[in-house]
C-alpha cells in the first residue's frame, strides 16, 4: 500500500495528459479498423506478438528469442502492406468530419427482418432475381465500394424498386449494414468451393452467394430469377426452397443473441447442442 500511495503521489498532470494521448491514438486506430476485416488480422497478429514475448520472457530460448526477435520487424512492415486497402479508407474518413464516432451507432439487427422477408416474398412472386447480404461482424467495405453507395433506410420498397429487372442497379448484390442500405450492384467473390450434384446448376448469384459466405460470416439470401426459389447461404453452405414465413425465422436463428441462447439452456437444464440454423427441418 506504501508503495501504491508513493506511485500516486508522483502522477503529475502531463504524466495523465499522456496516457490520455496513447488511449487516444489506440481509440481512434480501433474505430478506423472497425467493420473491416483488418479486425480480425489485427486481432490476430496481436495475439501471437502477445504469446511470443510471453514465452520468451518466461523460459531461457535463446533460439527462439532470436527468431522471435527477426520476426517482428518483418511483421511491422508486412502490416501496411496486408492493411493497405484498410489504411487508404482510414485516411479517407479522417478527412471527413464526424466521422470517427460512427461506431457509436446503436445495434439494431432483428428489427429488420421482417420487411426483408416480405420483400423477398414479393420479389419472389414476382420472379425478380435478388442477391441482398446482410453484414455482421466482419466488415463488407471493400464490396460495398465495388457498387452504388446508397446509404438510406432499409424498406421493404426499396429492395423491391433496387430489384426491379429494368433499373440499372438490379444487376449485382446489395449489401446491408445493421438497419440501411449501404450500397447496390455490388460485385462479390463466386465460390471457391466445390459444388456438390445438386448445387451445379446453380447461377451466379447462388454462387456469389456461397463466396461471399466462405471468406465472411455473412448472410446471403438469393431469389431466383427462373424459378422464384428463395435460398439462404452462410458459412460456405446453402439452404434452398423457402419461403417468406421460413426465411424470417432462420433469420431470426442468426440474429438471436448467442448468451441469450446459452442462459435459455442453462436455465432449462438442457446440455444438448441447439440445432444449427443451416439443418433442413
Amino acid at each position: 500500500m506504501n508503495e501504491l500511495w508513493y506511485r500516486i503521489q508522483t502522477i503529475t498532470w502531463t504524466s495523465v495528459l499522456d496516457v490520455l494521448l496513447v488511449t487516444l491514438v489506440f481509440f481512434m486506430v480501433l474505430v478506423l479498423v472497425r467493420g473491416t476485416r483488418a479486425v480480425q488480422l489485427l486481432r490476430g497478429v496481436i495475439l501471437l506478438v502477445l504469446l511470443a514475448l510471453s514465452l520468451t520472457s518466461a523460459v531461457s530460448l535463446p533460439a527462439f528469442g532470436w527468431l522471435i526477435g527477426k520476426t517482428i520487424p518483418a511483421i511491422l512492415l508486412a502490416i501496411p502492406i496486408i492493411f493497405q486497402p484498410e489504411l487508404r479508407r482510414a485516411f479517407e474518413r479522417l478527412g471527413q468530419a464526424g466521422s470517427l464516432f460512427r461506431g457509436f451507432r446503436e445495434d439494431r439487427e432483428g428489427a429488420f427482418i421482417s420487411g426483408i422477408s416480405h420483400a423477398c416474398q414479393r420479389l419472389s412472386d414476382r420472379r425478380h432475381g435478388a442477391l441482398i447480404v446482410l453484414e455482421r461482424d466482419t466488415g463488407l467495405q471493400e464490396y460495398v465500394d465495388t457498387g452504388t453507395v446508397l446509404d438510406g433506410r432499409l424498406s421493404q420498397q426499396l429492395l423491391e424498386t433496387v430489384f426491379y429487372p429494368s433499373t440499372e442497379l438490379h444487376d449485382g448484390a446489395v449489401i446491408l449494414r445493421e438497419s440501411r442500405v449501404m450500397a447496390a450492384a455490388c460485385v462479390l467473390p463466386l465460390s471457391a468451393g466445390k459444388l456438390h450434384s445438386g448445387e451445379r446448376h446453380l447461377g451466379l448469384r447462388h454462387r456469389a452467394a456461397l463466396g461471399i459466405s466462405e471468406v465472411s460470416d455473412a448472410i446471403a439470401i438469393v431469389v431466383s430469377e427462373e424459378t422464384g426459389q428463395i435460398a439462404v447461404a452462410h458459412n460456405g453452405r446453402m439452404i434452398r426452397r423457402l419461403d417468406a414465413t421460413r426465411l424470417e425465422t432462420i433469420l431470426r436463428a442468426f440474429y438471436q443473441p448467442r448468451l441469450r441462447r446459452g442462459w435459455l439452456r442453462w436455465l432449462s437444464g438442457s446440455k444438448k447442442k441447439p440445432s444449427s440454423p443451416h439443418q433442413k427441418p
